[in-house]
């Protein structure tokens, strides 16, 4: 049997797809009411429990630990990885975090991540699904000290190292890093898990540990709006969609085509 794994997988509680995404607040922050578990998010859980369950899952000590940071609602996304096999879940919430842009993000989770003590692997997602800045990771990297690993589409671990697979448009490499490191992995790398039944009842077995920004030692000008790089500044509803040109073909039709793409300067 190898080595047990001590993996921390970030997931994001982000504004539903399914619905129409709002700002509110002078801040012009995400309104949050309609949120899940983000998508991108499961794929890095799936990666995390395979790696675990190949060594053993729980039973043998290997430990999934599912992080998310946000407001109260942000601890469903917890309940979610929970409930598709992570063996135990943290929330960092704190009224301060409310604005935090990536920089501010990362320098929080980081605290979170030291609070929990020495991991093997930090494992995200290749974006969150709102803010789709893909910063995060790299930030998180440079905050701790770990080597990391971006946009893997399949990862192995063994002999306290990582090799992943990148694939690009028109080839693909190999890496490798010692372990601790932390990895961001694609939507390719494998098919998540949808919670069963079993999975459900077991989760409400499991323990969710709620911290503060006092907990992990950081101040509260650190992060928010006090501590982000960025701000914005105004935000406006993006104008309805107008209703296309539509040509009748009366014998002219490949003429009046070629005219209309000459006018959008599309020719």
């Amino acid at each position: 049997m190898e080595d047990t794994l001590k993996i921390v997988v970030l997931v994001k509680h982000v504004p539903d797809a399914q619905f129409d995404r709002h700002l509110n607040g002078e801040g012009n922050t995400t309104d949050r009411d309609e949120s899940i578990l983000s998508e991108l998010d499961e794929y890095a859980l799936e990666a995390a429990l395979q790696l675990a369950e190949a060594r053993g899952g729980s039973k043998a000590g290997n430990q999934v630990i599912a992080l998310s940071m946000g407001p109260s609602g942000a601890v469903n996304a917890v309940k979610k990885s929970l409930q598709m096999g992570a063996t135990e879940g943290v929330h960092l919430t704190d009224d301060a975090l409310a604005g935090s842009d990536a920089a501010a993000t990362s320098l929080a989770l980081a605290a979170a991540i030291r609070h929990l003590g020495q991991v093997d692997l930090v494992i995200t997602g290749m974006a969150s699904t709102d803010g789709e800045t893909s910063l995060v990771p790299a930030q998180l990297a440079e905050r701790l000290g770990l080597p990391q690993v971006t946009f893997a589409s399949s990862l192995e671990v063994a002999g306290g190292s990582l090799t992943a697979r990148r694939d690009a448009d028109t080839s693909s490499e190999t890496v490798e890093a010692p372990l601790p490191a932390i990895v961001s992995v694609t939507d390719q790398i494998n098919e998540p898990r949808y919670p069963n039944f079993k999975g459900i009842i077991a989760a409400k077995r499991k323990s969710i540990a709620t911290l503060s920004l006092a907990d992990i030692g950081v101040s509260p000008d650190q992060v928010g709006f006090a501590g982000s790089w960025t701000t914005v500044t105004s935000a406006e509803e993006r104008p309805p969609r107008t209703a296309g040109t539509i040509i009748t073909d009366e014998g002219d039709a490949g003429i009046k085509l070629v005219d209309f793409l000459a006018a959008q300067k599309l020719l």
